[in-house]
């Protein structure tokens, strides 16, 4: 089968009609971290009718125990629909090991930094290959520490980000028996005796997690842990990055809270962000929880349309904002 992409094999292989959406899948083999077996899949919603009209690229990526049915349902539900037919060019990616993603060969082993470094560089350009316009980037939960990790890490390259979302997403809040050395050392030598962590078993989502993810989760919140991999301190990086930003929080969240979603929008250096707390305290009609902050009626009602207002407004504002700082600095050069 022919290539979709002259930068690394891709294999269409799903074309489906769902009412009045598109939907195509593409599979991904970049080869371009140490284990060469990754194929990620990648999954394009269009209108029907309109497949040859791109509209501007939204980039979705589910949380932890997730795949692309967080952001769009058979039936055609979901933020991923809602801005298809907004006009959006929609893509979801699902994670290696995940929904469509086949397992690799070292699964277990999977981190975060497998993806921040690998596979979220490999997925914007084959996106940007068909599409060269400047992509939104959403992420939900542990989606959203994905995005942050290869922002603050510098390998997206900003240049090509209109503007990045996280939803329910922090790293900020603090296990106390994990700054215990012994515990800590004890909970890695417990979980190395995994290969996954059961979705279904914890009541957690539909999908497994590589029990590598959880080891580096217990590294970041160590005692002299940080948020970056062995090269780069990504938390120190996210004050370098730019692009405009939105965190989203929801007051009933109990895993991740408001104040920590906060603080990570808050080392962001970007001159254009945006926190959106979810509660009946900020004029909201309830207090939304982790999940139904994007997946509820409410949701779709309150949450779903202010979120399409940003992603037509931030990349404006941004433009404004450089150009007034332009106006700015060729003023005090021409003094």
């Amino acid at each position: 089968m022919q290539s979709s992409s002259e930068l690394f094999p891709v294999a269409l292989i799903s074309a489906e009609l769902r009412g009045d959406l598109s939907e195509d899948i593409y599979r991904l083999k970049p080869s371009n971290s140490p284990d060469k077996s990754v194929e990620l899949a990648l999954t394009r919603l269009g209108r029907v009718g309109y497949e040859h009209e791109r509209g501007v690229p939204v980039i979705l990526i589910p949380g932890s125990f997730s795949n692309r049915r967080f952001w769009f349902s058979p039936k055609g539900i979901g933020l991923g629909a809602y801005l298809a037919r907004a006009g959006f060019d929609v893509w979801i990616a699902e994670m290696r090991g995940h929904g469509l993603s086949p397992r690799n060969r070292d699964y277990s082993r999977n981190t975060v930094s497998d993806y921040v470094r690998y596979d979220l560089p490999a997925i914007a350009d084959f996106i940007y290959e068909l599409n060269p316009q400047n992509a939104h980037w959403l992420g939900h939960s542990l989606g959203g520490i994905i995005l942050a990790g290869a922002l603050g890490g510098h390998y997206l390259d900003e240049t090509k980000i209109a503007s990045s979302a996280l939803f329910g997403s922090q790293i900020s809040r603090i296990y106390w028996p994990l700054k215990l050395p012994p515990l800590e050392w004890t909970a890695r030598l417990l979980l190395k005796r995994f290969s996954v962590l059961s979705g279904s078993r914890l009541k957690r989502g539909p999908e497994d997690e590589p029990i590598g993810l959880v080891v580096e989760s217990l590294r970041w919140h160590g005692l002299f842990g940080r948020f970056g991999d062995a090269k780069r301190d990504w938390w120190a990086g996210l004050a370098e990055v730019k692009v405009p930003v939105m965190a989203v929080a929801a007051l009933g969240d109990e895993q991740d809270p408001a104040w920590a979603c906060e603080k990570l929008l808050k080392q962001f250096g970007s001159p254009v962000s945006e926190f959106l707390c979810l509660g009946k305290a900020h004029g909201f009609s309830s207090d939304f929880g982790h999940v139904e902050m994007l997946i509820s009626k409410d949701s779709q009602r309150e949450v779903w349309p202010l979120l399409e207002q940003w992603l037509r407004r931030s990349p404006q504002m941004a433009a404004e904002l450089e150009s007034v700082e332009l106006e700015g600095s060729n003023a005090r050069y021409a003094e």
